[in-house]
């Protein structure tokens, strides 16, 4: 008995630690990867984070920027000008993206992975190919113009974790990089080490690690577009009661294991669109599924209530550069068409207010 007691206060314990690791930072965050019928490629992902706590603005940098990347130390890491122009959000308050799309086409996003992120340790020898997981996707937009590039690239540098001072920890993070010719991966860093996973299921989400997501795929192998056939139940014929009896079992909650395969079965079930254009209209309608309202979901930490909901949802049309976006208090669709900016620009630029309610149209006189 007195073993039972002490395995069942272990399991406890065990349970309490996992819980207050998750608890700081239960931020959900979904991304998907459409292809058209002709053969072009959308990257589109919401964020999720507590509005009191995030603040964010769009911003536009422009190539020969100059950025110097952090160290845990805070002394500066590697220094790097923007070769390539970038559109993104910048989340941090620090002139870096956390999502963006470049003029070669390619995005990138950064996606909360609580629990499991581990970067690097560096020392001072290491600074001079050190960047922090706030640098990264600016860094990756602004020097590669291709996931072949940023492969080979990854290797030869050293991301840290820098504390962000309004949080007071460090972000746990890991990436998706996709381009215009249909490649695709996710970077995560795990004890201090690189790992390069091909986004096979054109989904990513937040923990556990990548690995662990496509394993659990297998325990929804019977999800399907396809309603079910009836079937006959002793001398009784059994038909379903309306359209969807082949997604019977979809997970509808918000947690990372549920969306990515909720995210897995729109994202390669839906019609993909004809054309770019039809792409990113069906990249914001599966992300509606996704679409969390304020105080739906909740934390409590240290007494204060913590509640997420998506501030902003995304789409970048890889081959015509072109980046949407609506926010969580105005909902019409924005779009930032690289080709229309002076890409040799003398300095960033940053639209502010993005998150103020938009212009309701009223149709009425129509009527």
């Amino acid at each position: 008995m007195r073993k039972c007691k002490k395995a069942v206060f272990a399991i406890f314990l065990m349970l309490a630690v996992v819980l207050c690791t998750f608890s700081v930072e239960s931020h959900a965050c979904t991304g998907i990867r459409l292809k058209t019928e002709d053969g072009n490629y959308i990257f589109a992902r919401t964020l999720e984070f507590d509005a009191e706590t995030l603040e964010y603005d769009l911003l536009f940098v422009p190539r020969n920027y100059k950025y110097t990347g952090q160290t845990t130390s805070g002394e500066p890491g590697m220094p790097w000008e923007t070769k390539y122009a970038h559109v993104g959000f910048d989340p941090f308050g620090m002139s870096v993206v956390g999502d963006g799309l470049n003029e070669k086409g390619l995005a990138c996003g950064v996606f909360f992975f609580p629990g499991y992120a581990g970067y690097k340790k560096v020392a001072k020898d290491d600074y001079p190919k050190t960047i922090s997981c706030l640098d990264f996707a600016s860094w990756v937009l602004s020097t590669c113009a291709s996931v072949f590039e940023v492969r080979a690239l990854l290797p030869e540098i050293n991301v840290c974790g820098v504390e962000m001072p309004e949080w007071g920890y460090v972000p746990p993070l890991h990436y998706i990089v996709a381009d215009d010719t249909g490649e695709a991966i996710i970077i995560e860093y795990t004890d201090g080490k690189l790992h390069i996973y091909d986004n096979e299921v054109n989904v990513i989400t937040n923990s556990p690690d990548y690995t662990w997501h496509t394993t659990n795929l297998r325990n929804y192998i019977g999800l399907s577009p396809n309603n079910n056939p009836s079937i006959k139940i002793g001398e009784k014929d059994i038909s379903q009661l309306g359209q969807g009896s082949g997604a019977i079992g979809l997970p509808g909650d918000f947690s990372p294991p549920s969306r990515f395969i909720r995210a897995a079965f729109f994202a390669n079930s839906a019609y993909q669109g004809k054309d770019p254009d039809e792409g990113i209209s069906v990249a914001f309608h599966i992300l509606n599924q996704f679409d969390i309202p304020k105080g739906s979901i909740r934390d409590n930490e240290d007494g204060k209530v913590i509640a997420d909901s998506t501030q902003w949802t995304s789409a970048a049309d890889l081959t015509n550069r072109r980046y949407y976006y609506h926010t969580y208090h105005d909902r019409s669709v924005r779009m930032v068409d690289l080709d229309k900016l002076d890409l040799n620009a003398k300095d960033i630029s940053i639209i502010k207010d993005i998150q103020k309610p938009g212009n309701i149209t009223d149709v009425s006189e129509q009527l």
